[in-house]
């Protein structure tokens, strides 16, 4: 088997457990035409080397509100730190460093416009941030 091949079989598997993480191994190896123990043989592998972090339990909290926040760290700012306090903000789901106008993109999840808007001063107080920019998601779409 080529690495080509290898690597699609990867994808695939990630895009079963993207869709549904408890899906049985022996399911999994129907659907690809492998056997159970490739199918574990490979998602310990993904494990093992980083291309899955975890498996997460999504819980439905009914209505929600969801907004990305971009910014934008002082050169002078130590982004580690930064990052780490973002992560201990109620509603912060998701740290991204990114590159662009902006160093920094965060999720922010809440069941309300007014807890998102909570989130956001609580983010603008953070020493070294210099600039915000939110964003609210009317609707999520995924593959």
């Amino acid at each position: 088997m080529s690495d080509t091949d290898s690597l699609e079989i990867d994808r695939r598997i990630l895009e079963i457990l993207k869709i549904d993480s408890r899906k049985s191994f022996v399911d999994i190896g129907k659907e690809l035409n492998l056997s159970e123990s490739a199918v574990r043989r490979r998602v310990k592998n993904l494990l093992r080397t980083g291309t899955i972090k975890r498996f997460t339990l999504e819980v439905d909290t009914g209505e929600k509100t969801s907004a990305i926040t971009l910014l934008s760290v002082d050169s002078s700012a130590d982004t580690v730190g930064v990052t780490s306090k973002l992560l201990a903000i109620h509603g912060v789901k998701i740290v991204y460093e990114i590159t662009g106008q902006f160093d920094i993109a965060v999720i922010i999840s809440a069941s309300s416009i007014t807890e998102i808007n909570q989130s956001v001063d609580l983010i603008r107080r953070i020493e070294g941030i210099s600039d915000t920019n939110t964003v609210i998601i009317l609707k999520t779409l995924s593959t």
